[in-house]
């Protein structure tokens, strides 16, 4: 697998000048060039890529996807995720990418906090499409991170820092807007979930199917695990991880309350691996340990 390691190595792939600053680039689409190599076949980035592009064609595959750019869309990729890109099919139309590396984060606290904008885990299908108000307010911070590259100094780190992060923000915005506008087809999604959860703990092989994982019924549904959760956040307060607890509690209250099976043999049907695993996460949920709550009904 091919690895694009700098900056200044993914001007060159694109036919562009040195970048104005080594850690940190804001491309123009309409001036980039793709060189026709190997790279592209197969390649992962190190640092983190925001591409906006408008009135752009061609597939890029993202794992087992391909998605086709012919809309405004805004889309996140982190380090180290494989893509490929078909050269063939690529107009790059208009648009802009802005990359950063992730020591442009040291000592400054995105860096820890990067990881919780999900987004950039999201499949290529998942993309934001932004309407005309929302591209214009990126735009202008892109072109303001631009501009401040040509500033070197001690505070150009803490200034485009700000502005990536004011990006960041407006984009979690913005993804909140399309799950809320997308509402039939999210309904549809949610009826799924519901579906696909209970159909798990219904066919009677959740003892040899294991734990039900959030990465599990992502799949099943064709979507990045944090993209469901995201989705599922807001549309019911919770994410999948919350809804799956959600569940499992309901269906060991029913066991606790009619069978006779040990707190053991309960949890060992529900999919966990030791009983206290499950306990654990019982007293938790109900402030009540498996014992605690049967004796309430006997």
């Amino acid at each position: 697998m091919n690895a694009i390691k700098s900056v200044s190595e993914f001007h060159r792939l694109l036919s562009l000048p040195e970048p104005r600053h080594p850690l940190v680039s804001v491309i123009n689409l309409a001036e980039t060039i793709f060189l026709e190599d190997d790279v592209w076949k197969g390649f992962v980035n190190r640092f983190y890529c925001v591409a906006l592009k408008r009135e752009a064609t061609g597939k890029i595959r993202y794992g087992q996807q391909h998605y086709d750019y012919d809309k405004g869309v805004l889309s996140f990729t982190a380090p180290n995720q494989v893509q490929y890109l078909d050269l063939q099919s690529i107009e790059c139309g208009s648009g802009y990418l802005l990359i950063f590396h992730p020591d442009f984060l040291l000592k400054h606290s995105l860096a820890g906090s990067i990881n919780n904008y999900g987004f950039f885990s999201y499949a290529v299908n998942e993309a934001l499409h932004l309407s005309a108000e929302e591209e214009g307010d990126l735009i202008t911070i892109l072109n303001k991170i631009d501009k401040e590259c040509v500033h070197i100094d001690k505070h150009t780190q803490e200034i485009i820092l700000s502005h990536i992060e004011l990006l960041l923000n407006y984009s979690n915005r913005f993804y909140e807007r399309q799950f809320i506008t997308r509402k039939n087809n999210n309904y549809e999604l949610l009826a799924k979930f519901e579906q696909l959860v209970a159909e798990y703990f219904d066919t009677g092989n959740t003892a040899e199917q294991g734990l039900l994982t959030v990465q599990y019924i992502a799949g099943r549904m064709n979507l990045s695990p944090n993209y469901l959760s995201d989705l599922l956040r807001v549309h019911t307060g919770q994410n999948t991880q919350q809804h799956i607890h959600e569940k499992l509690i309901e269906k060991a209250k029913e066991k606790l309350t009619t069978s006779s099976l040990s707190v053991s043999e309960i949890a060992y049907a529900l999919g966990f691996e030791h009983s206290q695993s499950f306990s654990t996460l019982f007293k938790k949920k109900t402030k009540m340990s498996p014992l605690e709550f049967r004796q309430t009904f006997n």
